[in-house]
Protein backbone atom coordinates (compact mmCIF):
# COMPACT_ATOMS: atom_id res chain seq x y z
CA UNK A 1 0.00 0.00 0.00
CA UNK A 2 1.73 3.26 -1.21
CA UNK A 3 2.03 6.02 1.63
CA UNK A 4 -0.09 9.33 1.02
CA UNK A 5 2.35 12.21 1.79
CA UNK A 6 0.64 15.19 4.02
CA UNK A 7 2.62 18.04 4.46
CA UNK A 8 2.06 19.09 8.56
CA UNK A 9 2.48 21.80 11.21
CA UNK A 10 3.17 21.13 14.83
CA UNK A 11 0.50 23.37 16.98
CA UNK A 12 1.06 24.63 20.70
CA UNK A 13 -2.62 26.03 21.10
CA UNK A 14 -5.02 23.90 22.68
CA UNK A 15 -8.72 23.90 23.55
CA UNK A 16 -11.80 24.39 21.68
CA UNK A 17 -11.21 27.82 20.55
CA UNK A 18 -7.78 26.63 19.03
CA UNK A 19 -9.41 24.39 17.78
CA UNK A 20 -12.21 25.99 16.37
CA UNK A 21 -9.85 28.24 14.45
CA UNK A 22 -7.48 25.25 12.69
CA UNK A 23 -11.04 24.04 11.15
CA UNK A 24 -11.99 27.55 10.17
CA UNK A 25 -8.45 27.42 8.20
CA UNK A 26 -9.69 24.33 6.75
CA UNK A 27 -7.32 21.95 8.71
CA UNK A 28 -7.90 19.57 11.34
CA UNK A 29 -6.19 19.42 14.80
CA UNK A 30 -4.42 16.19 15.55
CA UNK A 31 -2.52 13.89 17.49
CA UNK A 32 0.61 11.22 17.02
CA UNK A 33 1.13 8.72 19.30
CA UNK A 34 3.35 5.32 19.92
CA UNK A 35 5.96 3.92 20.39
CA UNK A 36 6.72 5.35 23.89
CA UNK A 37 6.79 8.76 22.16
CA UNK A 38 5.44 11.65 23.66
CA UNK A 39 2.13 12.86 21.77
CA UNK A 40 2.69 15.40 19.61
CA UNK A 41 0.23 17.84 18.20
CA UNK A 42 -0.45 18.57 14.47
CA UNK A 43 -2.54 20.26 12.40
CA UNK A 44 -2.95 18.70 9.06
CA UNK A 45 -4.54 20.25 5.90
CA UNK A 46 -8.56 19.22 5.69
CA UNK A 47 -8.70 18.37 2.04
CA UNK A 48 -5.56 16.21 1.41
CA UNK A 49 -6.61 14.70 5.02
CA UNK A 50 -10.31 13.84 4.12
CA UNK A 51 -8.94 12.57 0.36
CA UNK A 52 -6.17 10.15 2.56
CA UNK A 53 -9.37 9.18 4.82
CA UNK A 54 -11.14 7.33 1.56
CA UNK A 55 -8.35 4.51 1.44
CA UNK A 56 -9.48 1.76 4.48
CA UNK A 57 -5.74 1.67 6.89
CA UNK A 58 -4.22 4.55 4.81
CA UNK A 59 -0.44 5.29 5.66
CA UNK A 60 0.06 8.88 5.67
CA UNK A 61 3.71 10.15 5.52
CA UNK A 62 3.45 12.76 7.57
CA UNK A 63 6.55 15.28 6.77
CA UNK A 64 7.15 19.17 7.63
CA UNK A 65 8.54 21.01 10.98
CA UNK A 66 10.94 18.40 11.66
CA UNK A 67 8.50 15.44 10.79
CA UNK A 68 8.91 12.33 8.76
CA UNK A 69 6.87 9.75 9.89
CA UNK A 70 4.76 7.53 8.86
CA UNK A 71 1.46 6.73 10.74
CA UNK A 72 -2.02 5.25 10.57
CA UNK A 73 -5.28 6.32 11.34
CA UNK A 74 -7.19 4.99 14.35
CA UNK A 75 -9.60 7.92 15.67
CA UNK A 76 -11.36 9.87 13.16
CA UNK A 77 -13.89 11.96 14.71
CA UNK A 78 -16.04 13.88 12.50
CA UNK A 79 -19.09 16.58 12.31
CA UNK A 80 -22.19 14.37 13.52
CA UNK A 81 -24.36 16.67 11.25
CA UNK A 82 -21.70 18.20 8.36
CA UNK A 83 -19.36 15.36 8.17
CA UNK A 84 -16.55 17.25 8.30
CA UNK A 85 -13.12 15.91 10.25
CA UNK A 86 -12.94 17.70 13.47
CA UNK A 87 -10.09 15.30 14.95
CA UNK A 88 -8.13 12.41 13.71
CA UNK A 89 -5.71 10.05 15.66
CA UNK A 90 -2.93 9.18 14.44
CA UNK A 91 -0.54 5.84 15.41
CA UNK A 92 2.94 6.04 14.49
CA UNK A 93 4.29 3.35 12.55
CA UNK A 94 7.53 1.98 11.49
CA UNK A 95 8.47 -0.03 8.29
CA UNK A 96 8.41 -3.81 9.27
CA UNK A 97 6.32 -3.51 11.95
CA UNK A 98 3.36 -5.42 12.39
CA UNK A 99 -0.37 -3.80 12.83
CA UNK A 100 -3.56 -5.09 13.62
CA UNK A 101 -6.29 -3.55 11.10
CA UNK A 102 -9.84 -4.25 10.14
CA UNK A 103 -9.89 -5.12 6.44
CA UNK A 104 -13.21 -5.09 4.42
CA UNK A 105 -14.85 -8.63 3.20
CA UNK A 106 -15.63 -8.22 -0.61
CA UNK A 107 -18.52 -10.96 -1.58
CA UNK A 108 -18.42 -11.96 -5.49
CA UNK A 109 -20.99 -13.38 -7.06
CA UNK A 110 -24.56 -14.83 -6.65
CA UNK A 111 -26.12 -17.89 -5.36
CA UNK A 112 -28.20 -20.48 -6.98
CA UNK A 113 -31.72 -19.56 -8.29
CA UNK A 114 -33.34 -17.68 -5.34
CA UNK A 115 -30.74 -18.24 -2.41
CA UNK A 116 -29.91 -15.46 -0.34
CA UNK A 117 -26.70 -14.11 1.14
CA UNK A 118 -26.63 -13.98 4.95
CA UNK A 119 -23.38 -11.97 5.35
CA UNK A 120 -22.43 -11.74 9.16
CA UNK A 121 -19.20 -9.99 9.28
CA UNK A 122 -18.07 -6.95 6.80
CA UNK A 123 -14.97 -6.83 8.22
CA UNK A 124 -12.31 -9.30 8.93
CA UNK A 125 -9.08 -7.93 11.71
CA UNK A 126 -5.62 -8.82 10.91
CA UNK A 127 -2.03 -8.87 11.71
CA UNK A 128 0.28 -7.54 8.66
CA UNK A 129 2.92 -5.64 8.63
CA UNK A 130 2.24 -1.67 8.28
CA UNK A 131 3.82 -1.07 4.44
CA UNK A 132 1.75 -4.29 3.56
CA UNK A 133 -2.43 -3.97 4.78
CA UNK A 134 -4.30 -5.41 2.79
CA UNK A 135 -6.81 -3.61 1.04
CA UNK A 136 -9.24 -6.02 1.47
CA UNK A 137 -9.90 -10.21 0.81
CA UNK A 138 -12.78 -11.82 -1.50
CA UNK A 139 -15.41 -14.42 -0.82
CA UNK A 140 -16.87 -15.76 -3.45
CA UNK A 141 -20.50 -17.38 -3.91
CA UNK A 142 -21.17 -17.47 -6.92
CA UNK A 143 -23.24 -21.32 -8.04
CA UNK A 144 -23.17 -21.44 -4.26
CA UNK A 145 -26.38 -22.97 -2.98
CA UNK A 146 -28.39 -23.07 1.10
CA UNK A 147 -26.24 -24.13 2.91
CA UNK A 148 -23.01 -22.99 2.24
CA UNK A 149 -21.12 -21.80 4.86
CA UNK A 150 -17.91 -19.29 5.30
CA UNK A 151 -16.32 -19.05 8.31
CA UNK A 152 -13.11 -16.75 9.16
CA UNK A 153 -10.69 -19.74 9.06
CA UNK A 154 -11.64 -20.80 5.91
CA UNK A 155 -10.91 -17.14 4.28
CA UNK A 156 -7.60 -17.34 2.01
CA UNK A 157 -5.04 -14.17 3.39
CA UNK A 158 -2.88 -12.45 1.65
CA UNK A 159 0.93 -13.59 2.31
CA UNK A 160 2.46 -12.32 5.87
CA UNK A 161 -0.96 -11.63 6.87
CA UNK A 162 -2.54 -13.66 10.07
CA UNK A 163 -5.97 -13.85 11.11
CA UNK A 164 -7.09 -12.50 14.70
CA UNK A 165 -10.54 -12.63 14.66
CA UNK A 166 -11.78 -16.36 16.12
CA UNK A 167 -11.17 -18.60 13.63
CA UNK A 168 -15.03 -19.57 14.20
CA UNK A 169 -16.21 -16.59 13.66
CA UNK A 170 -19.53 -16.68 10.99
CA UNK A 171 -18.82 -14.26 7.65
CA UNK A 172 -21.24 -15.90 5.73
CA UNK A 173 -23.96 -18.38 5.05
CA UNK A 174 -26.08 -18.63 1.94
CA UNK A 175 -29.69 -19.30 2.82
CA UNK A 176 -33.00 -20.20 1.09
CA UNK A 177 -34.94 -17.09 0.30
CA UNK A 178 -38.04 -16.61 2.88
CA UNK A 179 -41.32 -17.83 0.79
CA UNK A 180 -44.32 -15.28 0.72
CA UNK A 181 -47.44 -16.90 0.71
CA UNK A 182 -49.40 -16.38 -2.26
CA UNK A 183 -52.66 -14.61 -2.22
CA UNK A 184 -55.55 -17.34 -3.03
CA UNK A 185 -53.40 -19.69 -0.36
CA UNK A 186 -53.00 -17.13 2.41
CA UNK A 187 -56.72 -16.52 1.42
CA UNK A 188 -57.81 -20.57 1.66
CA UNK A 189 -56.25 -21.05 4.87
CA UNK A 190 -58.21 -17.93 6.04
CA UNK A 191 -62.00 -19.46 4.83
CA UNK A 192 -60.72 -23.29 6.49
CA UNK A 193 -59.63 -21.24 10.17
CA UNK A 194 -63.16 -19.95 10.03
CA UNK A 195 -65.19 -22.91 9.06
CA UNK A 196 -63.24 -24.98 12.07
Amino acid sequence: MPDVAITVESRNEFGKGAARKIRRAHKVPAVLYGHGTEPRHLTLPGHALLLALRTPNVLIHLQGEGIDEIALPKGVQRDPIKGHLEHVDLLLVKRGEKVTVEIPINVLGEPIGSAIVDQQLVTLAVEAEATHIPTGVDVDVAGKDAGFVVNAGDITLPEGTTLVDDPEALVLQVIAAPVAALPEEAAAEGEAEAAE
